[in-house]
């Protein structure tokens, strides 16, 4: 599932870009332009994953068009906040033991079925991930 929200983009006299989402009262920086739109779109995936863990309302974001600037020297771009890529990237696998019964256990196996798959599904889909 992706998520596309628009940001303040300020370069600094470092060479280094802060990063605002005047939506979600959130900010970073990148140490250049790149660094920052990762580090915007790595942003943007964590916040929306804190707020679906804690069950919080996710916020619209703003027309793009109606984001103002607080310093001259910015620009408003959009972020992609990919939150399959994302948790596919910073995640490791963790060993479960689960039981089910022998007869659906025969039937799986006998399609072939990935019992880690269909779970990774069905949790992704319990916790509204998808």
């Amino acid at each position: 599932m992706k998520y596309i929200y628009p940001a303040c983009f300020y370069p600094e006299d470092n060479g280094q870009y802060s990063v605002i989402f005047p939506d979600l009262c959130i900010a970073t920086y990148g140490n250049n332009l790149e660094d920052a739109i990762n580090m915007a779109s790595d942003l943007l995936c964590e916040w929306i994953l804190a707020c679906k863990k804690d069950k919080e309302v996710i916020q619209e974001p703003s027309d793009v068009k109606s984001v103002k600037l607080e310093r001259p020297n910015g620009f408003v771009n959009l972020v992609v906040g990919d939150i399959d890529f994302y948790m596919a990237k910073n995640s490791k696998s963790v060993k479960k033991t689960l039981t089910v019964p022998a007869w659906l256990n025969e039937m799986a196996e006998k399609e072939s079925l990935n019992f880690s798959q269909i779970l990774q599904t069905g949790l992704k889909e319990a916790l509204n991930l998808q």
